[in-house]
């Protein structure tokens, strides 16, 4: 054959999600010379340039929500059937997998990865039906398992969670390490002073995130001190009523939306103190991320504890309305400390160093490719 093994990476598109923070994080630290990552997608997203210029190859389909159930299934046979030369095809669309790993499964491709990202699926009752129904299908179709926590894997998975392979959310730890010079330069750059109790939150506008909630807490606790401000990094459906509740609570001249930025590392340097209540969660990179950067972390009680790192940096919260008052006090109780570099042996130790996450995945798919080591 000749070249690197190929291994094709199935998402909806590659934009700044978890996962696909994730497949990008894996995608820099591999040694491309021995695996090469291709990408089935069905829109743009803001990586692709930076696929291409690695030697990725990204193919396109539309969506099921675009086309409607038919075509799309149409769509992925048809692809499959075209792209046989693929040995190995990992798939991180949580229930919808098992469509696609079906397809795939018909194409005889050998090796099929379902990997689990979350612990529910997203959208109405209609589309998680829909999902369920996709879901089903999963454990016919995959030959492996992957998923980001136990929590994720026996959602997934269920009975056959145990034999999930977990394969960690791996970071660049020293890239998000605290430096005071990072912090001035970013807070200046925001036109942030120096004393401002910055609050930051880094995630898609969708339900899941339960943005709703986190801009009820601020709104609140800007009763308590005036001299705070909320950073919110993201896009997404919700955009509008998101926008359209920080109008409504009087309190858009104090949230800063800063859309989807590429230097996430940087603008951590800024904030106090980490928000994150959301409905559900696999195990957020995001998390892993901030604890890299020195961050009180105040997340939902509804995120697997998996994401601590035992730095005493995360405290999980209720989020019911009657719990505002103690998320409002925990501000105040975790923003009096002082920031400070954090090292990286507790990534290590637990698996989140992403040079490590990367030669794992690197010699499993060479395995299971069946190339020689």
């Amino acid at each position: 054959m000749g070249g690197p093994l190929r291994v094709l990476h199935v998402v909806v598109n590659m934009n700044r999600g978890g996962a696909e923070t994730l497949i990008m994080n894996l995608y820099r630290n591999i040694d491309r010379s021995k695996v090469q990552f291709d990408f089935l997608t069905c829109k743009k997203g803001v990586f692709d340039k930076e696929i291409e210029e690695m030697g990725g190859k990204i193919h396109r389909i539309p969506y099921v929500t675009d086309v409607g159930h038919r075509k799309y299934i149409k769509s992925l046979q048809k692809f499959f059937q075209e792209n046989q030369n693929y040995r190995i095809v990992h798939s991180h669309m949580d229930k919808m997998s098992g469509f696609v790993l079906r397809a795939a499964k018909h194409a005889d491709i050998p090796v099929r990865i379902a990997h689990s990202h979350n612990t529910s699926s997203e959208g109405g009752a209609g589309a998680k039906l829909y999902k369920w129904y996709a879901g089903k299908q999963v454990s016919s179709a995959a030959t492996e398992m992957y998923a980001c926590s136990n929590s994720a894997a026996y959602w997934l998975f269920k009975k056959k969670a145990a034999s999930a392979h977990i394969l960690k959310n791996g970071i660049e730890q020293k890239k998000f390490s605290f430096t005071t010079s990072a912090r001035v330069k970013v807070r200046s750059s925001l036109l942030i002073d120096k004393d401002t109790l910055l609050l930051g939150h880094v995630g898609r506008f969708s339900l899941q995130k339960n943005h709703m909630f986190l801009l009820e807490v601020f709104a609140e606790y800007r009763k308590r001190n005036p001299d705070s401000k909320l950073m919110l990094v993201g896009e997404g459906d919700l955009k509008e009523k998101i926008t359209e509740k920080v109008k409504k609570l009087g309190i858009e001249n104090d949230v800063l939306m800063l859309g989807v930025r590429s230097d996430i590392n940087e603008l951590l340097q800024a904030i106090d103190v980490f928000l994150f209540p959301s409905f559900h969660e696999g195990l957020p990179v995001t998390l892993i991320e901030a604890q890299g950067a020195g961050i009180p972390c105040l997340i939902s009680d509804r995120i697997s504890e998996e994401v601590d790192m035992g730095i005493d940096l995360i405290k999980q919260l209720p989020i019911s309305p009657v719990s505002i008052s103690r998320w409002l006090d925990e501000i105040d109780r975790t923003s009096n400390g002082q920031r400070k570099p954090i090292p990286s042996d507790p990534f290590n130790e637990k698996g989140y160093n992403i040079n490590h996450t990367a030669a794992n995945i690197e010699k499993e798919y060479l395995h299971l490719g069946g190339v020689g080591l």
